[in-house]
């Protein structure tokens, strides 16, 4: 598949009044099925699995899971079968997206909430790919350092696509996608992440972790206090942005993560973070699929 994907312009007049100009990467646009950050976190994962001669590749996330949605297509499509550990029960019948993973072949295991917190213990993981014949485990959201080599690419793919950026921005959620665009942008070039979980502040240290020390010394940040209550959560100041947004915007936005990054980015520039003359890029990292499991709840608060 090709990612070549482009960047558009913003035209705003919270932008204009501010002096400062904002790009989007649109790798909502990359595949209709592997979009956003998934192909750059998946593309050496799966690359690994073939080239060790793993039959099946599994991994965790939650019954909306756009990392799984994504593993499993890109898994029909590699030749090699595909695992779920979804978090609690299976719905029944199955959601859009789990029913999307199946029809694509992934089977899905359903782990108690409490089984699934030890999604990151190694001797837990180790039991449950115990029964699976000649199998390769990626950990959730696919952070790991092929994932994170992946995303690399696409912060030297953006860096390429706008010349002098002073801002660099992308919504966080387990934090690689973040490590790897501050492996791939300039020194010059400051990383912001927004956090979509609430008081997630493990994330830095993982980053720091993943990051050669000499790339640490580049200058990035995480933003925590635009979760909007926390991960899947939503208010009504983000619903109102993000409806102020399609006003101006014909970018579409999911209020889980690229829609939490936004609204964030423009609460800070509004409170006058950047100087005039900034140059701002923000990376839209997919995710629309999710939008089918947020129907009911953006109803709800458009209704109310």
């Amino acid at each position: 598949m090709s990612v070549n994907t482009p960047v558009h312009r913003v035209n705003h007049p919270l932008l204009a009044a501010k002096k400062l100009s904002l790009w989007v990467k649109r790798e909502d646009l990359s595949h209709p099925q592997i979009s956003g950050n998934k192909y750059h976190k998946l593309k050496y994962n799966l690359a690994y699995a073939k080239e060790q001669g793993f039959e099946t590749v599994a991994s965790f996330g939650g019954a909306w899971s756009n990392h799984l949605h994504a593993l499993a297509y890109a898994g029909k499509e590699s030749g090699l079968k595909t695992l779920g550990f979804v978090r609690g029960p299976l719905p029944v019948p199955l959601n859009a997206t789990l029913q999307d993973a199946s029809d694509w072949g992934m089977a899905l295991h359903s782990l108690s909430y409490s089984d699934y917190r030890r999604r990151h213990d190694r001797d837990f993981c180790q039991q449950l790919m115990a029964s699976v014949a000649n199998g390769y485990l990626i950990p959730e959201g696919g952070a790991n350092p092929l994932a994170i080599k992946g995303c690399a690419e696409l912060g030297e793919d953006i860096a390429r696509q706008v010349e002098g950026i002073d801002y660099l921005c992308a919504a966080c959620g387990t934090g690689a996608t973040m490590a790897g665009l501050i492996a791939g942008v300039s020194e010059r070039t400051t990383v912001l992440g927004f956090s979509a979980v609430k008081n997630n502040h493990k994330l830095e240290s993982d980053i720091r972790a993943w990051l050669p020390d000499d790339i640490n010394e580049k200058n990035w940040r995480i933003l925590h206090n635009y979760h909007c209550g926390g991960f899947g959560k939503l208010n009504r100041e983000l619903i109102d942005f993000l409806d102020e947004w399609q006003m101006h915007c014909d970018i579409p936005l999911e209020p889980l993560y690229t829609g939490k990054m936004f609204y964030g980015l423009f609460n800070m520039i509004a409170d006058g973070f950047f100087p005039a003359g900034t140059k701002i890029v923000a990376l839209h990292s997919g995710g629309l699929q999710g939008l089918r499991g947020m129907a009911h709840q953006l109803e709800n608060f458009r209704g109310s």
